[in-house]
């Protein structure tokens, strides 16, 4: 009896215990478990109503030895909520682009009392005011904290880039063409400044501008400075233009006759290109420096340019750059004026999308080096070695067996957000530029060829770029657009041919407009002289043989994916210390090349490298030789190139 009791307890234990397992677990199956906290509401989205009121801005530019720009705003409001957006997406871009964690010290007053703000807890960029009902103002005062680094932040003791994205709120509900601002600046005492906006007043070092929109005042960048020359490259009365330099020395501003000429012959040759304009005035805003970051950004009546400090006074070492403003000037016609559907927004906070950036950006490329050519900027055979470098770099490039072009216009968004790639000839980077070059040459020469020599890419940008003379109101483009206008110039199925460059795979580099145009691309050991004068800081590129570029100092800047170096273990992160048992130096390196291609006993170049605390000794069994490209003229063909790049009659 005893045991059987036992028995019976230690069951009914169990039974007990299996119970309650399965109700925990029935409970368990039967529990949502947590739940995803509620998002706070939208931001209002952008309306096509004015704003009542005009915003008023002042901007004091003085304190230039802390890079601190002070910000007063006064916002028309009547007395309700509002949020404040500080801008995001900067056109031109492509990206979100404009850091808010430079703007600090933001305080918000109301009928002369501070009132609170709240930041979304979402978009970092929008600010919730909660104004008095009475409140008709909202005063608002914060700094713009630019980067000390004038590479970084490009202010310096002489000099100041005022970007009006970085120094302004504005309300969120509301297209950025239908909100007004009046708009003035206090620059350091002496500096002169130019400004594609229009002046209202000026005293003394108080400029005070035209009321005007938002889309406008934030098109119109600021360039200020101590060294300042005006060159004046207007082709007459109706057209315009202006060439506004800073320098770090006044003697860098010294220009010769000769390079004035070419400046004013861009002008003319756009002129002739697109038949038209669509701005009052255009202002290439340029600093030639070696203190502040160079620049390449559009504006529709005028272009942020930085070049180094010689651009004038050495003339000869600046080939390679050389394609810089007429690069800007071609954006006014195609990417301001025209521009792609979906890179149009209603404001600075409106996310874009890049899709057709091989049109905006990579059209603009491939005119920007032809009018460089034209211009007498760069000689034929420097824009002919210009494209044999494009070609050439793709070649080795595998990323293009993988990752489409089309997929390469991500690209801004992309880095804007990450640590750009260490190794781009396999991740590819902004391609769409380069790449569309020789797509739109590709372009080019079979229209040529197709018309019998009787249209051009010249046709289609008049047809396309050049379109409603002194309009200023952006007029969109899709792909379709393109398409059309292209077949209106010569018929051909451009469809087919642009999805098979652009959104196909391509993993052949596109030499066609190359081999149509008359030439091949050929490789030998002739270093073209003007690229020996492009060497100094920036790094040597060695792709096309050993298969990296270096700088003088021996720091590794790139290496290419399946090339040699990259086969014999060489990393980005690497320092060049020696080249066969001698110190290193891009002479000595560029020797050893070419003497392992002549050796009979064709020895290895021996490299000793430093990666962190380690020296390597690699041994590239490379015999190859320099490699450097260049295009060779075909007999017998047609030679398109070298009437592409001829001045227009």
């Amino acid at each position: 009896m005893p045991h059987s009791f036992s028995h019976r307890r230690g069951a009914a234990a169990v039974f007990a215990a299996l119970c309650i397992a399965l109700t925990a677990t029935a409970h368990a199956q039967n529990s949502p478990g947590p739940q995803p906290v509620p998002l706070p509401p939208p931001i209002v989205a952008p309306a096509d109503t004015p704003y009542p009121g005009t915003i008023s801005l002042l901007v004091d530019a003085t304190n230039i030895t802390d890079r601190i720009l002070s910000v007063h705003e006064t916002i028309p409001i009547k007395g309700r909520d509002i949020t404040l957006l500080y801008p995001e997406w900067l056109p031109g871009t492509h990206s979100p682009s404009n850091p808010a964690s430079e703007l600090a010290g933001l305080i918000v007053t109301a009928n002369g009392k501070r009132i609170p703000w709240v930041r979304d807890r979402v978009d970092m960029y929008a600010f919730h005011v909660e104004a008095p009902k009475d409140a008709t103002m909202l005063d608002i005062n914060f700094q713009y904290l630019a980067p000390q680094d004038p590479k970084r932040g490009r202010i310096s003791a002489k000099f100041a880039d005022v970007t009006w994205n970085s120094v302004l709120l504005y309300p969120a509900g509301y297209f950025s063409r239908d909100i007004k601002f009046e708009t003035a600046i206090r620059l350091p005492e002496a500096w002169q400044f130019a400004c594609s906006l229009d002046v209202k007043s000026q005293n003394g070092n108080l400029v005070q501008f035209k009321e005007t929109t938002l889309n406008t005042l934030v098109d119109s960048a600021l360039y200020a400075g101590v060294n300042f020359k005006r060159l004046d490259l207007s082709t007459g009365p109706d057209n315009p233009v202006y060439l506004d330099v800073f320098a770090d020395k006044p003697a860098d501003l010294e220009i010769t006759p000769e390079e004035l000429q070419y400046h004013k012959n861009l002008v003319i040759e756009a002129q002739k290109l697109f038949n038209s304009h669509h701005y009052d005035r255009y202002d290439f805003l340029f600093s030639v420096s070696d203190i502040v970051s160079g620049k390449g950004l559009e504006h529709h009546q005028s272009s942020e340019d930085g070049s180094r400090a010689n651009y004038f006074t050495d003339w000869g070492a600046g080939v390679a750059g050389r394609a810089l403003l007429p690069h800007e000037y071609t954006h006014s016609w195609n990417g301001k004026f025209r521009r792609p559907a979906d890179l149009w927004t209603p404001n600075f906070n409106v996310p874009m999308r890049n899709d057709l950036l091989w049109v905006y950006e990579g059209l603009t490329d491939y005119y920007g080096n032809v009018l460089t050519a034209r211009s007498g900027m760069r000689a034929p055979e420097q824009a002919r070695d210009v494209f044999a470098q494009i070609a050439a770099g793709f070649e080795i490039s595998p990323g293009r067996t993988w990752r489409s072009l089309q997929d390469t216009t991500n690209e801004p968004i992309i880095s804007s957000r990450f640590v750009p790639g260490t190794w781009q000839s396999w991740q590819r980077s902004y391609d769409y530029y380069p790449e569309s070059d020789l797509i739109w040459l590709d372009a080019d020469t079979k229209i040529r060829e197709l018309s019998g020599g009787k249209k051009s890419l010249d046709d289609f940008a008049k047809l396309f770029l050049g379109m409603d003379n002194g309009s200023y109101i952006t007029e969109t483009y899709t792909f379709d657009d393109v398409v059309a206008a292209l077949n209106t110039v010569q018929p051909y199925d451009w469809a087919g041919f642009l999805r098979t460059r652009v959104y196909d795979l391509a993993p052949q580099t596109p030499e066609d407009g190359i081999t149509r145009g008359g030439y091949r691309l050929i490789y030998n050991d002739n270093l073209p002289d003007w690229m020996k004068r492009v060497e100094g800081p920036r790094p040597t590129s060695f792709a096309t043989s050993v298969g990296f570029s270096v700088k003088a100092d021996g720091k590794i800047e790139g290496v290419w994916w399946d090339s040699p170096a990259s086969k014999a273990g060489i990393t980005p992160d690497m320092q060049l210390e020696g080249v066969n048992d001698q110190k290193f130096s891009i002479e000595s390196l560029r020797e050893a090349i070419l003497a392992a291609a002549v050796s009979k006993q064709s020895y290895p170049i021996k490299l000793l490298l430093k990666r962190e605390d380690q020296f390597v000794t690699v041994s590239l069994d490379y015999h190859g030789g320099p490699r450097y490209p260049h295009l060779e003229r075909m007999e017998g063909t047609p030679d398109r190139l070298d009437a592409i790049f001829a001045p227009s009659k």
